[in-house]
């Protein structure tokens, strides 16, 4: 496409995967879009393993990386052990979710503050120390762009970005986080709607984009991606109609062949429509949208305990979910009840299983369809 950021990244379509699976971000950045490795689920360790298997797959394509740094999280700037985040989590809160897990008849015995300390993963990487341990990970690989979720990146990234030559990218709900993103120094603004699956804002991407857009002109001609709900090249197309330079998807990839969620959860997403994702605190602490079950059901009831603050929120359900996901694929009903998963409203057109590949060509069909939709409708009558 005749597309400055596909000139910029060396892309044939300005499709950018978001996905915490190596292989879907392999895949699309070999179809011509560019996959973005989620890696805040990653040890240090861990993401040397999965950039060196992207690296030896990925044929020499543009690939990126995003982290998740808040600009207000409890102890952002912190470093502290296992046991003293497992402390500020009341014992309230734990009663409830064991007393939840066990009216669904799953035994919470195994998933205590032992489990916890498993999963602690957003915990320790959202904080400032943990994104730096994954930066200088990250940067000693060809990376062609980093992202930051939640707030302005911290100045080490913009620091060692610059010093890489590698592109910084932001997520944003309202034009003015964008605006502060581009003084900040932000070379690509992510204009994520309330459609979107996990952390999502209040305003609906119809909406946000045209109204980021036209801010960030005021100031700078750093390019936008449109985000949240986009499944289909039609909605990419009507997103570029109103300014955007390309699209940012994560939830359509859920449905792929190379996913990494579990056929639960994939069976979920298959047979969910539009209206059965809610927007809540009760997975993280901040506001994400996620499959709507039997366990966002009681964690909006008014007889569920406040939600406590990133990251405390997450450290809390993560092991308790992650059980429920796996009992949920060997069958256990109640399990099936509770289960959930990040997801955004676009569920509800993601009736199929194919490849990463075969949805990169979906869109691009769907792509050219709406654009000569548009231009037939221009064209007239004429001939």
């Amino acid at each position: 496409m005749n597309n400055d950021l596909c000139k910029r990244f060396g892309i044939d379509f300005p499709l950018f995967a978001f996905s915490h699976c190596r292989d879907v971000v392999v895949e699309v950045s070999k179809a011509g879009g560019m996959g973005v490795l989620g890696v805040v689920r990653f040890s240090p360790e861990e993401l040397e393993t999965e950039l060196k298997w992207i690296d030896d797959h990925i044929d020499g394509k543009p690939y990126g990386v995003d982290l998740i740094v808040p600009n207000k999280m409890d102890g952002r700037d912190e470093d502290p052990a296992a046991d003293e985040i497992l402390s500020r989590i009341p014992e309230e809160h734990k009663a409830f979710t064991d007393e939840l897990m066990r009216k669904f008849n799953v035994d919470p015995s195994d998933v205590g503050d032992d489990a916890r300390r498993e999963t602690m993963y957003l915990s320790e990487n959202a904080r400032v120390a943990g994104a730096e341990r994954a930066m200088d990970v990250a940067f000693s690989h060809p990376i062609a762009m980093i992202a930051n979720a939640l707030g302005v990146p911290p100045q080490s990234m913009l620091d060692k970005a610059k010093e890489h030559g590698v592109p910084v990218a932001a997520l944003v709900g309202t034009k003015e986080h964008a605006v502060a993103q581009v003084n900040a120094g932000v070379d690509l603004i992510i204009a994520a709607g309330t459609e979107a699956g996990g952390h999502c804002g209040e305003i609906g991407t119809m909406v946000l984009v045209p109204d980021v857009v036209e801010a960030v002109e005021k100031i700078s001609d750093v390019p936008v991606l449109a985000a949240g709900g986009i499944v289909q090249g039609r909605q990419m197309a009507a997103a570029m109609s109103m300014g955007a330079s390309g699209a940012w998807c994560g939830s359509v990839w859920l449905t792929t062949t190379e996913a990494e969620n579990s056929p639960a959860i994939k069976e979920k997403l298959l047979a969910a429509g539009t209206r059965d994702t809610v927007r809540s605190r009760a997975r993280t602490g901040k506001y994400s949208r996620q499959l709507r079950s039997a366990w966002t059901d009681a964690w909006e009831s008014a007889d569920a305990p406040e939600k406590l603050p990133l990251p405390l929120q997450n450290v809390l359900v993560t092991a308790p979910l992650r059980k429920v996901e796996k009992l949920a694929t060997g069958g256990h009903e109640g399990a099936k009840e509770l289960n959930t998963y990040f997801v955004g409203q676009g569920v509800g057109m993601m009736n199929e299983v194919q490849s990463a590949r075969q949805t990169v060509q979906a869109f691009r069909d769907d792509f050219l369809a709406a654009y000569e939709r548009l231009h037939n409708a221009l064209e007239g009558d004429d001939a």
